[in-house]
């Protein structure tokens, strides 16, 4: 499929079953957040519909295509550039049969879809803080950053809603942000039932944290061995190599 691109833009060979990925150099592109929730959420069963909120490039929908089977998987992206960005991806790629990509506010999916609509959600949600951090940058970064267009609590009451009984939500967010996250999600009945915490290397502290939820599922969280992406001498650990052999 012949694919003319815009300003800013370049295609990216994610180096697996020949998938690539558009992404414009002055937005928010994709980062090992994606790749290590892509491969947190491999459990997903198979015939399963997954939504994806907030999807920005289409990363995760890209990646989880190859990952599971036989599933449908809705990319939600509140931006029309970077919504019909990612479609084209996913056009570039001929995953329309799998991949749907809709531009819509989360906060707005009750219009769209009936309540239990979906069996597992993926979501990299913006990490910071309206009035947090810099907001030094364009609309695009501002949005996939900081929570101006929906918070935690919106990502995550949207998720109740959308899923199934039993049905399981996997993020990736920050540490520091892990108090409001468990309590947000048992407000909603999305019980933490695994959390891995992802260091840059052993003698750092975690900056990263994957977390799966069940709706409804009984109390028992199982805490990973910490993942470290970096080993003493600044390559990838064996475990990320995999990973990424994987994607």
């Amino acid at each position: 499929m012949e694919i003319i691109l815009k300003e800013n833009e370049r295609i990216d060979d994610l180096e697996l079953n020949n998938l690539k990925i558009i992404q414009n150099k002055e937005w928010f592109c994709f980062g090992i957040d994606s790749v290590l929730l892509s491969d947190f959420a491999k459990e997903i069963k198979h015939g399963s519909k997954i939504i994806d909120l907030g999807t920005g490039t289409g990363i995760l929908p890209i990646l989880l295509s190859t990952k599971t089977i036989d599933t449908k998987i809705v990319g939600v992206e509140i931006q029309e550039n970077v919504a019909e960005m990612a479609n084209r991806s996913i056009g570039l790629n001929e995953l329309n049969d799998k991949i749907e990509i809709i531009c819509e506010n989360i906060k707005n999916l009750k219009d769209k879809y009936e309540e239990g609509s979906f069996d597992a959600i993926v979501t990299n949600p913006p990490y910071k803080k309206l009035g947090t951090g810099g907001t030094n940058e364009n609309k695009e970064k501002l949005i996939s950053r900081h929570e101006i267009t929906a918070d935690l609590d919106d990502f995550i009451s949207i998720s109740k809603y959308l899923l199934k009984d039993k049905g399981e939500i996997y993020l990736v967010h920050r540490p520091e942000r892990l108090v409001d996250i468990l309590s947000i999600l048992r407000k909603y009945k999305l019980e933490p039932k695994k959390l891995r915490f992802i260091a840059p290397n052993k003698e750092k502290e975690p900056n990263l944290i994957l977390i799966k939820a069940v709706k409804n599922a009984k109390p028992f969280l199982k805490i990973e061995k910490q993942l470290n992406i970096y080993d003493e001498a600044g390559n990838y650990t064996e475990e990320v190599l995999k990973i990424y052999n994987k994607i």
